[in-house]
């Protein structure tokens, strides 16, 4: 299981992407369109499959925990070889990692940020809170 840390992101000079969205199931379409757009142009489209199923998540997540009207979606470049993905809303209740059972046809999401993202975590916020993921390519670039 990896730890849940909460972080600042460096700079790195790069322009991140970010888009707010409505709280809505349809809204995790256009995240990954924006983790689509975003890998592409910085060259980094071998971490575009896991990124759009993570923020896909994310923003499941963000729908069905909290009551919020809109959500903001940002992919930011870490470093050559690095990307985070998060999503903030305006619900101060973090995320709480559940026992699926056998049968359970949700419950997993956390379950699914530990398989896919080299690291993830939550920033508290004063108007709510940032859930991310971070994505590193595994042979970096010469």
């Amino acid at each position: 299981m990896k730890a849940l840390t909460t972080t600042t992101a460096a700079s790195t000079g790069h322009p991140a992407y970010s888009q707010v969205l409505p709280c809505a199931a349809q809204s995790a379409g256009e995240a990954r369109r924006l983790v689509l757009a975003a890998c592409g142009a910085w060259g980094l489209d071998e971490l575009a499959e896991s990124g759009t199923l993570l923020v896909s998540e994310l923003v499941g997540n963000a729908v069905r925990h909290t009551r919020c009207q809109l959500v903001r979606v940002e992919v930011a470049r870490l470093g050559r070889d690095r990307v985070r993905i998060s999503v903030t809303d305006r619900s101060a209740a973090l995320p709480v990692r559940r026992e699926p059972g056998d049968g359970a046809t949700c419950g997993r999401g956390l379950l699914v940020l530990d398989a896919l993202a080299d690291r993830w975590g939550t920033d508290p916020l004063a108007y709510g809170k940032r859930v991310w993921v971070e994505l590193v390519r595994q042979h970096p670039a010469p």
